[in-house]
């Protein structure tokens, strides 16, 4: 996991370590110093790609504003990419060619299903446009027959577009954007953002009369993204072997 120094917290670093040791699976940790550049960095994941005991490689984000993360991003090799976040991987899941999803998206699907949420004819709100969430949930979304509209925070009349929603992912990183009074009884909804204070970006509480189905902050989403990391970790290390 290359890390510039300060852009994760140590904790979320440790409870990475402590998951993947829980499965069964050896990390470690690689951090830069403040002033490391973007070429450190890329050159970093670079060795990483090329190091035969390194089966999957997370680079932790968001990253410090001096660094260019999608450069940094698409430095990982495409067999190793199994937090899913290279340009590479967004479009194979996007056309539904082989390769790794991007966590987050893929566990949302895994928890829809799990709960047996029809999604074909559905219509589907996405809030939020990050490439390694709201832009490729939706694509899975879309994959799956839903209709899906893309919104964010600068969406004109947010409110409206949410109303109509049979389900609805918000997905902005801003917290309480999505009021309750907005959900469609019986809609599900997913919140998948976190902000300090463990805030989700849904009303939890106002929402959660009105919803079918809700996921909560902290605690819905987050593990399925860990147990999908580790899933595709594992996936990696077993197309490796077969080489």
């Amino acid at each position: 996991m290359p890390t510039p120094a300060g852009s994760a917290s140590t904790s979320t670093i440790s409870n990475q370590a402590n998951r993947c040791r829980a499965a069964g699976l050896d990390s470690q940790s690689r951090q830069l110093p403040a002033q490391a550049n973007t070429e450190d960095v890329a050159r970093l994941v670079r060795d990483l790609s090329k190091d035969t005991q390194v089966d999957g490689i997370l680079v932790q984000h968001p990253m410090p504003s001096h660094i260019n993360e999608r450069h940094v991003f698409d430095s990982i090799a495409a067999g190793k990419d199994v937090d899913g976040v290279t340009t590479a991987s967004f479009g194979a899941m996007s056309l539904g060619e082989p390769g790794f999803a991007s966590c987050t998206p893929a566990g949302i699907m895994r928890l829809l299903d799990a709960y047996d949420v029809k999604l074909a004819g559905q219509q589907a709100v996405v809030i939020g446009r990050s490439p390694i969430l709201g832009k490729p949930v939706g694509m899975l979304l879309l994959a799956r027959d839903a209709t899906v509209t893309f919104c964010h925070s600068k969406t004109a009349d947010l409110a409206e577009a949410v109303r109509r929603a049979d389900i609805v992912v918000a997905a902005a990183g801003r917290p309480r954007l999505i009021q309750g009074e907005w959900i469609k009884p019986g809609a599900i909804v997913i919140d998948a953002g976190y902000n300090p204070g463990n805030i989700g970006d849904v009303d939890y509480d106002a929402a959660a009369s009105r919803a079918r189905l809700i996921t909560p902050v902290p605690g819905g989403v987050g593990p399925m993204t860990i147990a999908v990391l580790l899933a595709q970790t594992i996936q990696a290390a077993l197309a490796a072997k077969a080489i």
